[in-house]
């Protein structure tokens, strides 16, 4: 990683415009995947799932975060918490699909069982035949291993390194830019589950920010004009808006005053007013691999019909697939030599798009220097 590192400082001391973006080997190279696990996956809050999908006591849902093997949970009490989804006896993963637990969650391997609170409830024949508790062994200290996590409204993140600020702070700017929505009568009506994109999770990312894409390659599902929209930078939150003087709302084009904006490094919500929220799952996989999943709200409690309903997720499910076409193309253009300096970056409509690269190299940068590397 030593000539990445070098490439990195001096992408970030850049001056000038238009700038580069980040270099190919930020999007292709496993060795900077897994820099970014270490750091910018495991130093900021990453939204890991939807609150309303943990519904009751005992729901579980297993997840993986920075490579990572992590559990979700609805404790006994109604609330959600995090655990590394690792037994503690011989580090089997404990849960491997969606489901409601019960009261206790059980290794299928030698049947080691933790309640929902992550507390250690039994380890049969551990010491011997009928001898549960061996001589020094203490089951208070072998529980499930908590994770940091926040729920905010329905959407949970989690902390890896636990040294991020306090959440409400660090969504702070993110946050201000919703005000007005009233959270009571968020209402979740659907989810699109489109599975592995093959694309680096930062080209899902940085579609999102800019808008310069927008009238090219949603001509067809959006009515948003170019020269009506504008970028949004400011700290972790990222992203663009568009305020129109004449709205159309069918459920067959969008054609509304919205907000695209983010939430350093991987929560994207779309604001489309008056009265729709939509929040993507973005789940970085691999160098070449993330998964995707949104939920769509609407904000003042209104209850839509079926087909409206059905119209909304077709609208969603064809913008989707647009960006999706465009983000495999960028990911298998980072194959060519052309692309090794990184493409050029509108200083106008991309400038969002160069403050979450600059977070990026800046977080990576600073473990490989820690490293010595």
């Amino acid at each position: 990683m030593a000539h990445e590192t070098e490439f990195l400082a001096g992408w970030l001391d850049q001056t000038g415009a238009p700038a580069h973006g980040l270099p190919a080997v930020a999007y292709t190279d496993d060795g900077f995947f897994r820099a970014e696990c270490d750091t910018v996956l495991s130093r900021n809050w990453v939204c890991v799932g939807f609150a309303h999908e943990l519904a009751a006591p005992g729901d579980a849902i297993p997840i993986t975060v920075a490579g990572r093997p992590l559990l979700l949970l609805r404790n006994a009490e109604g609330a959600i918490a995090a655990f590394h989804n690792v037994c503690r006896h011989r580090c089997l993963a404990l849960v491997d699909a969606p489901k409601n637990v019960g009261k206790l969650i059980r290794c299928p391997y030698h049947a080691w069982a933790y309640d929902l609170a992550g507390n250690l409830r039994a380890t049969p024949h551990f010491g011997g035949m009928d001898e549960h508790r061996p001589e020094g062994f203490d089951p208070e200290e072998n529980g499930l291993r908590p994770v940091r996590l926040a729920v905010w409204h329905d959407w949970i993140f989690v902390n890896l390194d636990g040294k991020a600020p306090e959440f409400e702070d660090y969504a702070a700017p993110l946050t201000r830019r919703l005000d007005g929505i009233d959270f009571e009568n968020v209402t979740p009506i659907g989810t699109l589950d489109f599975g592995e994109i093959k694309t680096n999770w930062k080209f899902i990312m940085e579609n999102f920010i800019e808008p310069y894409h927008v009238q090219f390659v949603h001509s067809s599902t959006t009515d948003q004009p170019l020269g009506d929209h504008y970028t949004i930078v400011d700290g972790v939150c990222l992203g663009s808006a568009v305020d129109l003087e004449q709205e159309s709302s069918g459920s067959g084009s969008l054609g509304v005053s919205s907000r695209y904006l983010t939430l350093f490094p991987n929560f994207i919500v779309g604001r489309y007013f008056p009265d729709q929220l939509g929040v993507y799952l973005n789940i970085p996989l691999d160098t070449g691999r993330t998964a995707q999943r949104r939920a769509l709200y609407t904000t003042q409690g209104q209850a839509l019909s079926q087909d409206a309903i059905e119209g909304l997720k077709k609208l969603w499910w064809d913008v989707h697939k647009e960006d999706h076409e465009m983000c495999e193309r960028l990911q298998l253009g980072r194959a060519s030599p052309v692309a090794e300096q990184g493409g050029l970056l509108s200083p106008h409509w991309e400038d969002s798009v160069r403050a979450f690269q600059e977070l990026v190299a800046r977080d990576v940068s600073t473990l490989e220097n820690r490293n010595g590397t």
